[in-house]
């Protein structure tokens, strides 16, 4: 799960790691009350979304009297932001971060990573602030500063300290530098994150270090203890077929393809996926009911599948162990009935009551395409596409 900049800096600020000050707003009235509240000169309006590369694409406005603070959040305000990492659709900008604009010397970059590879966390830093770390990493390699973290002590200050005059700093901002990577560090811990981002970090002209921009992802399946964070989520950033999914305990992901596919189990999910490429197709979602599969889950399944105006048959693949080929078929059915599906649909069905489901299936005088193998079916699936 990720969150916006302005939680991610609220959290940081819990752990001890030093921010401008800032407010978050919601109307061009709000950002301009915000910025009288804080004070100062100068001022930063920031697009709050679930992608960086905000500058780039014109999501961060520097501000120097209140009518340039109304302006800049009058303008992102209800528009869709596209930068680099949105793709073309952009992300919906719904609020905005009003934060102080202090000068500063020199930028830097910090970032925390769970890899998985390693089994370590990955502490990254570099002294070209302000870039992306993909560009970092591919046109000066030698920039990257790393140090992996032995999970039985955690970081010690003294990597911290080492870090810090790696980065260039002088004996006046390493104490500063220290405070904030232990402190950013137990933050990445303790919250159970995935991924923090720090870019850039900078040093203030009286040596001040401040986290001028951050972002943070959190594991999912930790978040029913960590419910202050599980609160952040934001459902307007993701995808609305994800979140109806979530809605009704279903797993999906949607895809860029055109068979739709309704799966019982991941790896099954996967393997469908796989076979429908492998046919000569390309599968529209990943989607898994789960074990109890219900008629009502089913029937939600279908509905959610035909939300995505680019499916044009579906594929339906169950392998019954803990679920039964009856209740699936009894969903199919239903799903049918109530739903005007429009498309192709192919059923394959195995495992437990498999011959009760098959004739719950052939008594529906529905029309449908069946299979008794998944190779079968993904090769129905392909071949109803192209005849459509």
């Amino acid at each position: 799960m990720d969150v916006h900049e302005y939680q991610a800096k609220e959290l940081l600020a819990g752990f001890g790691v030093p921010i401008p000050k800032g407010a978050v707003a919601f109307s061009p009235d709000q950002a301009v009350y915000a910025a009288t509240e804080l004070g100062g000169w100068h001022w930063a309006v920031k697009a709050q979304i679930h992608a960086g590369a905000r500058g780039k694409a014109g999501g961060i406005r520097l501000c120097k009297t209140y009518n340039e603070v109304r302006d800049a959040a009058k303008d992102l305000l209800g528009r869709r932001l596209v930068t680099l990492q949105t793709g073309p659709e952009g992300k919906p900008v719904q609020r905005v971060y009003v934060e102080t604009a202090d000068p500063f010397e020199r930028e830097l970059y910090l970032g925390f990573v769970l890899d998985r590879k390693a089994e370590r966390v990955r502490v990254v830093a570099s002294q070209r602030g302000g870039m992306d770390i993909e560009e970092i990493a591919a046109t000066e390699p030698e920039a990257l500063l790393q140090v992996v973290v032995e999970p039985a002590v955690g970081l010690q200050p003294f990597e911290a300290r080492e870090l810090a005059f790696q980065l260039g700093l002088d004996i006046k901002q390493v104490g500063g530098a220290v405070k904030t990577i232990m402190s950013a560090y137990r933050a990445f811990r303790d919250c159970d994150a995935t991924m923090l981002e720090i870019n850039p970090l900078v040093v203030t002209k009286d040596d001040r270090v401040l986290a001028l921009d951050a972002k943070m992802s959190f594991d999912d399946n930790a978040l029913f203890r960590r419910r202050q964070i599980a609160d952040m989520h934001d459902p307007s950033q993701g995808d609305p077929r994800e979140a109806q999914a979530a809605e009704h305990a279903l797993s999906y992901i949607g895809l860029e393809g055109e068979i739709g596919c309704i799966v019982n189990g991941a790896g099954l999910a996967m393997a469908t996926m796989d076979m429908i490429k492998h046919a000569g197709g390309e599968p529209a979602n990943f989607l898994d009911v789960g074990g109890g599969a219900s008629p009502q889950r089913v029937a939600t399944a279908f509905r959610l599948v035909l939300s995505d105006p680019n499916v044009r048959a579906i594929l339906v693949n169950i392998f019954a162990g803990i679920n039964r080929c009856d209740w699936v078929a009894e969903g199919v059915v239903q799903a049918a009935r109530e739903v005007r599906i429009g498309v192709p649909l192919v059923v394959r069905l195995a495992g437990t009551n498999v011959e009760a489901g098959k004739k719950i299936l052939e008594d529906s005088g529905l029309a449908l395409i069946t299979a008794d193998t998944l190779s079968e079916a993904a090769e129905k699936a392909v071949r109803a596409v192209r005849a459509a």
